[in-house]
């Protein structure tokens, strides 16, 4: 990510886009220190195109798919590199309808990248204007799907925000539904997003909840479009046991549309549990592009990751947070439980990961010793385990992962396969 490119990929959005439409793009980002310098740059990429700007500053992304379309905007941009360090950074478009960008819209975009910058004539340069109340619009938009006949006085929550783009927005939605709020991640400085707190580090909401005798921990990423829980006793409550409880809720009320979309990464216990309810399941690769595919292709409401991407079409188009945290909120009043005991049905496998770094341009998943071992594997496991082996597209890495329901037999037979991946690793260097 650099200005240049920035300003050129503003300019080539704003190409296509001010082809048809509304003519305004909306721009918002997370709370990572160049997010300045790169709104400053797309917003002149895209006056140079002709198209006006709307801006609303640090806003979760989830926010941004539902601005767009309220206001009737051409697209939505997301500043934000999610749930990575402040160092990182990257540029995500939405839709007119909030959702992610159609591949062949992506693919006009890049096509304009390779032309020559040229500014549109004067008279007709974009303008830039900022919406001073999105933040409000935001928290009235996620508190409406929280049931109007229930309320959450009388629980006691902590929110981690990751010093992200939640930061102004999750503390109030949850107070104005009547709990009382703790709040960790909420001092963003440009330099500390994600920084030990936040979805993806979770020591340090376990800790208040447990301090402040809570009732329910939830930690967003920096994005927010990510949601990791932790119950009264401390415990982590990930994307596939949110899945289960939201399933469950759904069936509860009559609204379970199909079933359920998971990932190559979800628990084989997530699978099982939904079977024992004749719920059925897929899995499609990790991303939350490849479950909104899957879900829109078997038209399911409910999908996501056990990363805490969780997507129910009924309450948006894209990852929310602080909506998913609303409904699992909902389901515990509806039900009068607590989270531990909505996910006290569902069993989680042991699950063990390694990520194997290989040399050379070979995949060792191709190697026929490795896919014998995996074979070998399989077939000790049986139907109460699974093996997943997966190269990284941006690394040199096999991601080699054993379930089963013993966890020293899952890691022995895990240790295997790296072996083995690493072997023909070197062999191939």
């Amino acid at each position: 990510m650099t200005p240049e490119l920035a300003l050129k990929l503003g300019w080539a959005a704003g190409r296509v886009l001010s082809r048809s439409g509304t003519q305004k793009v909306i721009i918002g980002k997370d709370t990572r220190i160049s997010g300045y310098l790169f709104e400053s740059a797309l917003e002149a990429g895209l006056s140079a195109a002709g198209l006006n700007v709307l801006l609303v500053g640090p806003m979760p992304t989830p926010a941004i798919a539902y601005l767009t379309r309220t206001f009737r905007a051409e697209a939505g941009i997301v500043i934000s590199a999610s749930h990575n360090p402040y160092f990182d950074n990257g540029i995500k478009f939405f839709s007119a309808n909030g959702s992610k960008l159609d591949d062949e819209l992506e693919l006009e975009i890049e096509k304009e990248l390779t032309k020559p910058l040229v500014c549109v004539e004067s008279h007709l340069l974009g303008k830039a204007a900022r919406i001073d109340d999105a933040a409000g619009r935001y928290i009235e938009y996620c508190k409406g799907h929280f049931p109007a006949e229930l309320t959450l006085n009388g629980l006691k929550l902590v929110v981690d925000c990751a010093h992200g783009a939640t930061y102004h927005i999750a503390p109030s939605v949850f107070q104005e539904l009547g709990a009382e709020v703790i709040c960790i991640g909420v001092q963003p400085n440009g330099l500390n997003i994600n920084d030990n707190v936040g979805a993806t580090s979770m020591q340090a909401i376990c800790d208040e909840v447990l301090k402040h005798q809570a009732d329910v921990g939830i930690a967003l990423d920096g994005d927010g479009d990510r949601i990791m829980m932790v119950d009264h006793l401390g415990n982590v409550i990930d994307g596939d046991q949110i899945l289960y409880v939201l399933a469950c809720d759904a069936i509860k009320n009559n609204e379970l549309k199909g079933g359920v979309v998971g990932t190559l990464m979800s628990n084989l216990g997530l699978e099982l549990a939904l079977a024992e309810l004749n719920v059925p399941f897929v899995r499609s690769n990790v991303g939350d592009r490849y479950v909104m595919e899957l879900m829109r292709q078997y038209d399911w409401r409910i999908g996501g990751e056990n990363s805490g991407h969780i997507l129910n079409l009924d309450h948006g188009t894209t990852g929310d947070g602080i909506v998913a945290g609303i409904l699992m909120l909902a389901a515990m009043q509806n039900q009068q439980a607590s989270i531990a005991e909505l996910v006290s049905p569902l069993k989680m496998l042991p699950q063990v990961l390694v990520n194997v770094r290989f040399e050379g341009d070979s995949n060792p998943l191709q190697s026929e010793i490795v896919l014998s071992i995996k074979h070998d594997v399989e077939t000790k496991l049986g139907k109460t385990g699974r093996v997943l082996l997966r190269k990284s597209g941006t690394e040199p890495l096999i991601l080699v992962m054993v379930e089963g329901q013993d966890i020293d037999l899952v890691t022995s037979y895990a240790n295997q396969i790296v072996d083995v991946v690493k072997k023909v690793g070197l062999q191939q260097s």
